[in-house]
């Protein structure tokens, strides 16, 4: 049975690129910024190209904030891809300029300290044991186009919470390359213009929802 997904319409620029990678591994798809049909979907994407707070900007004009906490307060799944995986953390700090972000997570992201910035191209991620969302694909590479991320995430596992599965990858330091945290999970790369491999995570991340 094809999943009911949304793609969160807020003006950033990959969007349509996510809505056909979705629909190559069975998903049927909607491109929206209406609030009901984006808290109700199966599965949401906030995708994300270009500056932190120009993003920020965009999610909360169509309440963005208020939808992913109600979404991930009743367990209903959401994937975040570049930018937004970014927004997921408490601020983003660029070119001197705190914004705020949708405070899912605990922590910065800040600008790679590497001789060649933007960090573009492919690279490979060190995924952790366990992946449901690496399925496969472990060892392939995958297509980033980034200056700026978050470096760790310090969160701890509960009783009733498993701690986030956190992947890396590296260039000029070690930065975060996607986490996995029960329905909230996000990519720092482009699964979407990752060939094979990232199709094949987009479908692992389906089978999830």
């Amino acid at each position: 049975m094809s999943k009911n997904i949304v793609v969160l319409d807020y003006g950033s620029g990959n969007i349509r690129s996510v809505q056909k990678g979705l629909q190559k591994v069975g998903a049927n798809v909607v491109v929206s910024n209406d609030f009901e049909t984006c808290l109700n979907a199966q599965g949401l994407i906030i995708p994300g190209v270009g500056a932190f707070a120009a993003c920020m900007q965009g999610i909360n004009k169509y309440r963005g904030s208020e939808i992913v906490d109600k979404r991930l307060a009743g367990n209903r799944f959401v994937l975040g891809i570049c930018v937004g995986m970014q927004v997921m953390f408490e601020n983003g700090l660029e070119h001197g300029v705190k914004t705020a972000g949708l405070h899912q997570w605990p922590g910065d992201v800040t600008e790679i300290k590497a001789s060649i910035l933007p960090h573009m191209g492919w690279n490979n991620v060190q995924v952790a044991i366990g992946s449901k969302l690496f399925k496969g694909v472990e060892t392939e590479k995958f297509y980033f186009v980034h200056s700026f991320a978050a470096k760790d995430l310090d969160l701890q596992g509960t009783e009733k919470i498993d701690a986030p599965l956190k992947h890396f990858a590296t260039h000029g330091e070690k930065f975060l390359a996607s986490v996995e945290n029960g329905p909230l999970s996000a990519t720092q790369f482009h699964p979407e213009k990752s060939g094979d491999a990232g199709l094949q995570l987009l479908s692992n991340w389906l089978e999830t929802v």
